[in-house]
C-alpha cells in the first residue's frame, strides 16, 4: 500500500518534469501537430511511457512489488507499441502498420490458455482496436488523457478484484504518469500525447481488461471491455460511420470527432472534456460493477444503449462549413456574396 502510494507520486512528478523538459526539443525537432492553428509538440507520450516503466521496473528489481505472471511481458509489448508510435510522430507510417505491428504485439500477450483461440482473437482485435481508438481520443487538449486516467482507474479496481497486485500496481502508476502530463495538456495545451503515448495507453489499458476478464465467460466479458472503453469506441463508430456516409477517406483528420461536434453545439473545450469525461467515468463505474458482480451484465446494454444515442444525435451536428457554389458576382461597384 505504501510502496503504491509512493510509487503513484513518483510517476506523477517525474511525468510532470520531463514532459517540460522535453517540450522545447519537440518544438525544434519539428515533431508537432497542429491544433487551432497552433504547434503543439507530441513528445508528452514519450515521457508518460519512460515514467511508467522505470517506476514499474524498479518495484520488479527490488522485489517490493513483482509484476507477477505476464504483465512484464505486457509492459514490453506495450513498450514497442509506443515505439511503433513514436515512429510514427516523426515520420508517416501507413494505417495497415500501426494496425499490424499493433496486433502482433497483442498477440504475443493474450492468455490463450485461460481465454480459448476464439476469445483471445477477439481479444488480440479489441486490444488493437481500443489502441487506435485512444490515438482518435488525442484530437481535443486533454481528452485522451482524462479518459486514460479514468478508465486506468477502472481497469485497476478490476485487478485489484482479481488479487492481480503486479497489474494494479502498473495500472496505479501509469494513471498518476497520465495525471502529471495533463498537468501540461489541458487547454490550451502545451504538449500532446502523440501517436507514442495514445497508443500506448490504449494498449495497456485494454490488454490489462483482458488480463483480468481472462477465465470468464465470453459474453459478459464483452460487455465489461466494452463498458471500460466506450467512450473510445464511441468516438470511432461516429467518425467511420460519418466519414463513410460522406464519402471522405477513413484515414484522413477532420473536425468530425466527439469533442468537434460538442464544440458546434456551443460547449467550451474544457467543458466538452469535461462532459466527455464524466461519460467515461459512468461507463467505466458500470464495467467495474459488472465485473465484481455489484449488478448484472444488463449494465453494459444500458451503457452501449447511451453510447449508440449519442452517436445518432452527434451525427446530426454539421462539422463542415457549407459550400460556396458561386463565386460572388459583381454589380456596378456592389459586392454581392451568395449564400
Amino acid at each position: 500500500m505504501l510502496y503504491g502510494i509512493a510509487a503513484a507520486s513518483a510517476a506523477l512528478l517525474l511525468t510532470a518534469l520531463l514532459v517540460a523538459l522535453l517540450r522545447v526539443p519537440g518544438l525544434r525537432a519539428g515533431i508537432v501537430d497542429r491544433r487551432c492553428r497552433r504547434p503543439v509538440p507530441v513528445l508528452g507520450g514519450v515521457a508518460v511511457v519512460a515514467v511508467t516503466c522505470c517506476v514499474t521496473w524498479a518495484g520488479q528489481w527490488t522485489g517490493v512489488a513483482p509484476l507477477g505472471e505476464g504483465v512484464g511481458r505486457l509492459l514490453v509489448a506495450g513498450g514497442a507499441v509506443a515505439l511503433l508510435g513514436l515512429i510514427a510522430d516523426v515520420w508517416p507510417l501507413r494505417p495497415r502498420v500501426l494496425i499490424t505491428g499493433t496486433a502482433v504485439a497483442a498477440a504475443s500477450v493474450v492468455p490463450y490458455d485461460e481465454t480459448g483461440f476464439l476469445g483471445g482473437m477477439l481479444a488480440v482485435g479489441w486490444i488493437a482496436f481500443s489502441a487506435l481508438a485512444f490515438r482518435g481520443l488525442d484530437h481535443a487538449d486533454g481528452l485522451a488523457g482524462t479518459v486514460g486516467v479514468i478508465t486506468a482507474f477502472g481497469c485497476g479496481a478490476c485487478a485489484a478484484a482479481e488479487v492481480m497486485d503486479g497489474l494494479a500496481v502498473l495500472l496505479s502508476v501509469f494513471a498518476a504518469a497520465l495525471t502529471g502530463f495533463l498537468m501540461h495538456n489541458w487547454h490550451p495545451a502545451r504538449v500532446g500525447l502523440g501517436a507514442c503515448g495514445s497508443l500506448f495507453t490504449g494498449f495497456l489499458l485494454s490488454a490489462g481488461a483482458v488480463f483480468t476478464r481472462a477465465g470468464y465467460s465470453l459474453a459478459p466479458s464483452a460487455g465489461v471491455l466494452f463498458c471500460l472503453g466506450a467512450v473510445g469506441a464511441a468516438d470511432v463508430v461516429l467518425v467511420v460511420f460519418s466519414r463513410r456516409v460522406a464519402r471522405r477517406p477513413l484515414h484522413r483528420r477532420g473536425p468530425d470527432h466527439l469533442a468537434h461536434r460538442l464544440r458546434r453545439l456551443g460547449i467550451t473545450p474544457q467543458g466538452a472534456v469535461v462532459l466527455l469525461g464524466a461519460a467515461g467515468f459512468s461507463a467505466v463505474l458500470v464495467g467495474v460493477l459488472v465485473h465484481t458482480g455489484w449488478t448484472g451484465t444488463a449494465g453494459a446494454l444500458w451503457v452501449g444503449g447511451g453510447a449508440l444515442l449519442a452517436v445518432l444525435v452527434l451525427l446530426r451536428v454539421p462539422v463542415h462549413s457549407p459550400r460556396r457554389d458561386a463565386p460572388p458576382q459583381v454589380t456596378g461597384s456592389l459586392r454581392v456574396r451568395n449564400g
